[in-house]
């Protein structure tokens, strides 16, 4: 096994296949047999990076597999219904699962079933713009108990831009789903595209797991999938999460959800700094984004 691992005093990383994991969380044994696992055309996959709304997706697919009504399963997290399937145990759990088989991953496409190339299942990829990721990554990783504190911003900052956190490096993840996307059922939205116009995300998502719903129906996935609302709803914003999991006397895990608080953060240098290395990453993929409230969507 392709492994090395990376230490700090209240957290351990593992490096497989060029890819960061937490050590108890995940299982780099486990994880490759993700590639080989038999995909069902009713197979849905959201692919996020950390903190980029996949809490948020998890919301509306169980709302839209309900068509718009809180299920009878509602003491249920939203984590036991939509699960992660990187994590330790999961995959056994998914080729045992009854259909439709919701999964929410933070995998490269290189550790994905290779079904997926053969145009089976489908995929939802949630992109949002990196500096806000850095910002809500920074105050997850105060929040998360299996993960480093950080020092300060700054030194997480740099962290992030080298992918020595958990995901490894943002501009590697996405350029990995984005480079295959035609050799799958791929939807590609952004987290910006769902804080301004949350309705027509969902409408699209709806139209592309081929679920017909009403107005009305559509209307009820989008009313208890707002930030406000969700943050309301323990099986939804984690509150329900164990304490050995998450510090909530250290905030919550749904924290602002807008677009543009990394101008809180960032400094002019570090700004500008970013913006060179996103340039150079990007500079041969397609793809814009967000940046602030102030921003629109041409």
């Amino acid at each position: 096994m392709d492994s090395s691992e990376v230490k700090s005093d209240n957290h351990k990383l593992v490096l497989h296949r060029g890819f960061s994991f937490i050590s108890g969380t995940h299982d780099p044994d486990e994880v490759d047999q993700i590639n080989n696992l038999e995909i069902r055309d009713t197979d849905v996959f959201v692919i996020t990076y950390p903190k980029s709304g996949t809490i948020w997706l998890q919301q509306i697919l169980r709302l839209i597999e309900t068509r718009g009504d809180i299920p009878d399963s509602a003491n249920m997290m939203n984590s036991d219904c939509v699960p992660w399937i990187e994590l330790v145990g999961k995959v056994k759990e998914f080729i045992t699962a009854p259909s439709p088989r919701l999964r929410v991953t933070h995998l490269q496409y290189k550790f994905m079933p290779l079904a997926l190339s053969q145009k089976k299942g489908k995929v939802i990829y949630v992109a949002r713009n990196p500096k806000d990721v850095l910002v809500s990554y920074f105050y997850f990783h105060k929040l998360a108990t299996m993960l480093e504190t950080p020092e300060n911003f700054s030194i997480f900052f740099e962290k992030f831009i080298r992918g020595d956190v958990f995901g490894g490096c943002w501009f590697e993840h996405i350029k990995s789903w984005y480079s295959h996307k035609d050799d799958m059922n791929i939807l590609f939205i952004t987290y910006e595209e769902m804080v301004q116009n949350l309705h027509l995300v969902v409408k699209k998502i709806s139209s592309f797991l081929g679920k017909d719903l009403t107005d009305q129906q559509q209307a009820n996935v989008v009313k208890y999938s707002t930030f406000r609302n969700m943050k309301q709803i323990p099986q939804a914003n984690y509150q329900l999460i164990s304490d050995q999991l998450l510090d909530h006397q250290q905030g919550t895990f749904m924290r602002k959800g807008t677009i543009g608080d990394w101008k809180n953060h960032f400094t002019v240098a570090q700004s500008e700094k970013f913006d060179q290395v996103f340039q150079k990453e990007m500079k041969d993929f397609p793809l814009s984004f967000i940046w602030d409230m102030n921003d629109t969507i041409e």
